[in-house]
C-alpha cells in the first residue's frame, strides 16, 4: 500500500490550528450555562459504556453535517438556536474534524480539546442510562 498523501494525525493538527478549542475545566464550568450546548458525538456504545456529560444532545459524527444545515431534510432545530455549540468525542480527535469541517460550512462552533477522556477525573458531572430491562 502506497503511504497517504495525509494522515489522519496530520489532519487532525491541521483542524486544531484553526478551531477553538475548550479545555475540560473550562467546559465543566459552562456546563449549567443556557447558552451552551454540549454536544457528544460518540458512538451510542461509548456513551452507554462511559457516560456522557449531563444535559449534552447525541449527534452520531455521520450525520452532524445534515443535522447543522437548515436547507437539508435532516436539519435539528437545535442546531438554530443562537448558542455556543462545542463538540467533544472521546479524545477529541473526531470532534476537531467535524468542528473545522463545519466551520467550513459557516456554522461556528467549537470542541472538547482532550474530548472525554478526562472529564471525570476532572470533576465533569457524567450520567450513566439506567439498564434496560
Amino acid at each position: 500500500m502506497s503511504p497517504l498523501k495525509t494522515s489522519s494525525a496530520q489532519m487532525v493538527a491541521d483542524a486544531r490550528a484553526r478551531i477553538e478549542e475548550i479545555e475540560t475545566k473550562d467546559l465543566i464550568a459552562m456546563v449549567d450555562d443556557p447558552d451552551v450546548v454540549i454536544v457528544d458525538m460518540r458512538d451510542v456504545r461509548e456513551r452507554q459504556r462511559s457516560g456522557f456529560i449531563p444535559g449534552s444532545f447525541h449527534a452520531p459524527r455521520g450525520m452532524i453535517e445534515f443535522w447543522v444545515d437548515p436547507q437539508s431534510p435532516y436539519f435539528k432545530e437545535i442546531f438554530g438556536q443562537d448558542k455556543k455549540f462545542v463538540f467533544h468525542c472521546a479524545s477529541g480527535w473526531r470532534s476537531a474534524l467535524t468542528t473545522a469541517t463545519l466551520q467550513d460550512m459557516g456554522f461556528e462552533a467549537a470542541h472538547l480539546k482532550e474530548g472525554f477522556s478526562t472529564w471525570a477525573e476532572q470533576g465533569g458531572p457524567v450520567e450513566k442510562e439506567p439498564p434496560k430491562d
